[in-house]
């Protein structure tokens, strides 16, 4: 790594070669799911391995820095001399787009690789897109009221946890979209899992807004805030965690080894993010932003190209890795059928043939090789993006 030229330049390569860095370790989470012959929790403490831990705790990174740095992309995009109303328009067709591609392309040609409905999974760019609809209509706000609602969002949903959807009786739909995870029957024989919820994620994207300003100071400044707020951040995880009384509803514990009860300690709850998990994860996010800025990544090239076409490598990766696992399939029981089928929310987004799987290292071999196959065809479109200027290219 050389010392970049040009400030913007660094600042932008090390938000792609962030946002680049979790697609690869997201695709790992994914290909873990499809190819795994483990039958357990990889977080549950009192089954899984360190092994396994680490390799699904390391993704909770994933979807805490795609929502933090959309909202750094669009205050970006808007200090590019847009107008709010230019902002917001774009942020809603944007955040539609994504829920579309959610419950459509990735969904049936993706994920489970059928056109049946009976069951659905709202997932990250279900939420991303909801989120971005409430940015659209939040950038309005005075940006201390809007500052203001992000943190307290953040800090505070934890006290809403005993709320259930249950507690709503026919609005429980309502409450399973905005902050308690559910499976909810549509209609008979169709359920809608909403796996992601919009609280506290809408918050998270607001935060990455607000602090898109900082984006724009000289290098030095931006370096040493960032450092600042990472490690503050970082630190109060841990005071927190610590205490073990407010910010996760599910409280760290002594283990058999002084390894697992720091498992423990950092198996913070996702579904929804508590506070301990956005603070794990966003303050050490932020202070890799410092590291990083500053620096080209020529070596690196193509974390960087798989951090500039985030949506293109997303809306790809699901559909090859499915593929991959449907011939493999199809070449070890002569049938791939189960990988076209899912009847329950617990075998999404297919079924399991019996004796289906492989051990963690042949996934990690399997994930190398389609992280290898995705390079080529993101190089490709980035170049598409870069030379083309259609308006329509902006949504990939």
């Amino acid at each position: 790594m050389t010392a970049a030229r040009s400030s913007g330049s660094a600042r932008l390569q090390a938000i792609d070669f962030l946002r680049g860095l979790v697609m690869i370790v997201m695709a790992l989470d994914h290909v873990r799911e499809f190819f795994t012959h483990a039958q357990f929790n990889p977080t549950n403490l009192a089954v899984t391995t360190a092994p396994y831990f680490l390799t699904r705790w390391i993704t909770h990174f994933c979807a805490p820095v795609f929502s933090f740095l959309t909202g750094v992309g669009a205050y970006l995009w808007y200090s590019r001399g847009r107008t709010k109303s230019e902002l917001s328009l774009y942020l809603l067709k944007r955040g539609a787009w994504l829920i579309f591609l959610e419950l459509t392309v990735t969904r049936c040609f993706g994920w489970a690789f059928n056109f049946d409905y009976r069951i659905t999974l709202a997932g990250v760019l279900w939420i991303l897109g909801w989120s971005m609809i409430v940015l659209a209509g939040a950038i309005w706000l005075p940006n201390r009221v809007f500052t203001a609602i992000a943190l307290l969002t953040i800090a505070g949903h934890n006290t809403l946890d005993r709320i259930s959807s249950g507690d709503f009786d026919r609005f429980s739909w309502a409450w399973a979209f905005l902050h308690s995870p559910a499976n909810l029957t549509i209609a008979p024989g169709y359920n809608f899992f909403t796996a992601y919820v919009l609280i506290p994620w809408f918050a998270v994207m607001m935060a990455g807004f607000s602090l898109g300003r900082v984006f724009l100071l000289d290098g030095p400044r931006r370096r040493r805030f960032l450092l600042q707020l990472g490690a503050a951040a970082t630190c109060l995880f841990i005071l927190v965690r610590g205490f073990n009384a407010y910010g996760d509803p599910v409280r760290w514990a002594a283990q058999k080894s002084g390894l697992f009860t720091i498992f423990s300690f950092v198996n913070c709850t996702k579904y929804p993010p508590s506070l301990d998990y956005l603070l794990m994860t966003l303050g050490p996010t932020l202070i890799l932003l410092a590291l990083f800025d500053g620096f080209e990544f020529r070596r690196l090239r193509p974390v960087v190209v798989f951090g500039r076409v985030p949506l293109f490598y997303y809306v790809v990766h699901i559909p090859l890795m499915h593929l991959a696992a449907a011939a493999i399939c199809y070449w070890r029981f002569g049938s791939a059928h189960w990988l076209f089928t899912s009847t329950t929310i617990a075998d999404f987004p297919a079924m399991r043939p019996p004796g289906w799987g492989f051990s963690l290292p042949v996934v990690y071999v399997i994930w190398v090789a389609l992280v290898s196959v995705l390079y080529p065809l993101c190089t490709w479109f980035a170049g598409v993006k870069r030379r083309g200027g259609a308006g329509w290219l902006s949504y990939l």
